[in-house]
């Protein structure tokens, strides 16, 4: 557990650190960074930890088992599988445990042992070969949109999406934020990563919803009208769209399936319900609650139940409606959800596993070429040792509600698995280090999880990644990730083992990029790009595209996602953005105010984009076979 390895290319050499804090890091400019006693003795407190009483870390006996390895006893023991299932061990546990978590007890009671019997690896289609559109589903609106890309739209861009010929389609991370204003607009800043956001429900689909008591017609036609403006007014959808759900919810439409949803849910949906109740009431940050209110076991939170039924049960429903428009527009072509890094410090996930996550501490990166500075998420990591002691059921909880309607999961800043920079409070992105996570448990979880859901995994191993990470995803089956932008070999030489795509939504657009608009933009907001990089990457694309530098970026964009067709990687993605050749980024890294990040429609809707020339031409280039059912 604190055994740390820090990989250097003359010689490996390991060292024990306590609570799996590295001693150093090599950067990408292949310089060693050394912890400061500082930050350590910080990062030791933000773990709950006594830096002057470095006392042994106790926690579960957890063993992985993969396909047909078997565990001597000791002693005569009760296996419980994860089924209820018992089973007398006297010897050896069985070679053939079904994948999944169970737990190892002495009939004496003196010990204990968590399995986790794993697949060989995560599930993956034989010879899946299949592109898709990369989609801010927020973007991309219909005429019917109420001032924002739904989950109805989700479910018109599957058909299209379907028609063209892709396989896949992917999304940016659809995850609940508290429901108050102003709204939080970046999709990677969630309240919780469990469930869902009710701003992306097409609320004309709800049963009810044609009720004449509603006043659709007006309510509708107001939502509407915020299409007119490209930037996307979150604060002014969440009013119109939560006027017309409350007014449904209210005509007491009774359906077995909710109750039926809610029991499969179970503790963790009445948690994040109790929580939304006490968001209306005192704000979406439970650290500024009324004390009484910030332990979730506390008996005033249980409480709600009897004393707020009707709006927990209201929450509860939200969700229930979500989850049924996800699994309708999956059932036209498989969805590939997207995981963030972590959660916002005073979000129902954070109040619920409040326990299990650093105080005083947030997730980052070290600084590198592009960012000199750094960067700091502000988003609170998992403490490992006391993620290992609950079991690891946060993160098994996370990982199973991003598979859920899913066919793949994009998981963010993958590098997490194995290690996170941490950055104690207030000492900023330069004073942070690197702590260490048992990768062998996490990723016996994942390839858990993707088989149940029979859905295949991705990395984003962008940025500072050790050499073994790459190695351990492959043997995993998970795809890594390969950018066009950030690779000096063409597509055709990118591995098969990979999500393969042009840019992300934090880098420049194809447009973007070949008509200078990105870098202007950049320069016009006060930030400092870089012209180096900036040619270095028009470089590439011409390079693999053979492009003139007379070339329309109609043609550039067309250009580079023919290159891109010749990857023999497994899954090709397309950001629709380049369908329409934006010029502007989703997400400008290092920004707040000074851009509207997560906030940018697509310049026309979906009407007019299925109709388009540009979005054919990208399909043809990309046509793969979809991967099989």
């Amino acid at each position: 557990m604190n055994q740390v390895r820090c990989h250097d290319p003359d010689q490996e050499r390991v060292t024990e650190e306590y609570g799996g804090i590295v001693p150093a890091y090599k950067d990408t400019s292949e310089q060693w960074r050394h912890t400061t006693p500082e930050t350590r003795s910080a990062l030791l407190r933000a773990m709950r930890l006594d830096p002057d009483c470095l006392s042994p870390l106790a926690g579960p006996d957890i063993r992985v088992l993969g396909p047909n390895q078997t565990l001597a006893v000791t002693c005569p023991s009760e296996l419980v599988l994860e089924d209820g299932t018992r089973l007398r061990v006297d010897q050896r546990v069985p070679a053939d445990l079904p994948i999944g978590y169970h737990q190892l007890q002495s009939l004496d009671g003196r010990s204990e042992t968590w399995i986790i019997r794993r697949p060989a690896h995560c599930w993956l289609p034989h010879d899946m070969r299949a592109w898709g559109w990369a989609v801010q589903l927020y973007a991309a609106r219909s005429r019917t949109s109420w001032g924002i890309g739904d989950l109805g739209d989700l479910r018109r861009l599957a058909h299209w999406s379907h028609r063209l010929g892709a396989g896949v389609l992917l999304l940016n991370p659809l995850c609940a934020v508290a429901p108050e204003l102003p709204q939080q607009a970046s999709p990677y800043y969630p309240s919780s990563r469990r469930f869902l956001n009710p701003l992306y429900l097409r609320i004309e689909t709800i049963p009810g919803a044609d009720h004449p008591a509603i006043g659709l017609p007006e309510l509708a036609a107001a939502a509407q009208a915020l299409n007119a403006n490209r930037c996307i007014d979150r604060d002014q959808v969440f009013r119109q769209k939560m006027k017309a759900l409350q007014r449904i919810w209210d005509l007491g439409i009774q359906d077995e399936g909710f109750d039926r949803f809610c029991e499969q849910m179970g503790e963790p949906l009445r948690g994040f319900a109790a929580f939304c109740v006490l968001a209306e009431r005192h704000g979406g940050d439970w650290r500024c609650w009324p004390r009484e209110y910030q332990q979730p076991e506390s008996p005033t939170v249980g409480r709600l139940a009897q004393d707020g039924l009707s709006r927990w049960r209201f929450h509860q429903w939200l969700q229930w409606q979500l989850d049924q428009q996800l699994a309708s527009a999956a059932s036209v072509l498989p969805l590939v959800t997207d995981l963030p890094i972590g959660v916002s410090p005073g979000g129902a996930d954070a109040w619920q596993w409040q326990d299990v996550l650093a105080d005083g501490a947030t997730v980052g990166a070290p600084p590198d070429q592009f960012n000199t500075e750094g960067q700091d998420w502000a988003l609170p990591p998992f403490i490992p040792h006391r993620l290992r002691a609950a079991r690891y059921r946060p993160f098994i909880e996370t990982v199973r509600a991003a598979l859920r309607h899913a066919g793949g999961l994009r998981i963010d800043h993958v590098m997490g698995l194995f290690r996170l920079y941490w950055i104690p409070q207030g000492q900023g992105p330069q004073g942070g280090a690197y702590v260490r996570y048992p990768s062998d448990e996490m990723l016996a979880i994942v390839a858990v999880e993707s088989h149940r859901a029979q859905a295949w995994v991705a990395g984003e191993d962008l940025g500072t990644v050790e050499q073994q990470v790459r190695r351990q995803l492959a043997e995993n089956w998970m795809l890594s990730y390969k950018l066009l932008w950030f690779e000096d070999q063409p597509p055709g030489d990118f591995p098969d083992l990979a999500l393969a795509a042009v840019s992300t939504h934090d880098l420049p657009t194809i447009a973007g990029l070949w008509t200078g608009a990105d870098f202007a933009a950049q320069q016009r907001i006060g930030q400092q790009p870089g012209e180096d990089g900036f040619r270095q990457i028009r470089d590439r694309l011409i390079a693999a595209t053979g492009l003139s530098e007379n070339a329309s970026p109609t043609e550039a964009v067309v250009a580079a996602y023919q290159a891109l067709g010749h990857s023999p990687s497994a899954v090709l993605a397309a950001n629709l953005d380049d369908a329409l050749a934006v010029e502007e980024r989703p997400n400008m890294p290092g920004t707040i105010a000074q851009w509207p990040n997560w906030s940018l429609a697509l310049p026309q809707p979906l009407e007019e984009i299925e109709s388009a020339t540009l979005p054919k031409q990208i399909a043809r280039g990309l046509r793969r076979s979809a991967p099989p059912p």
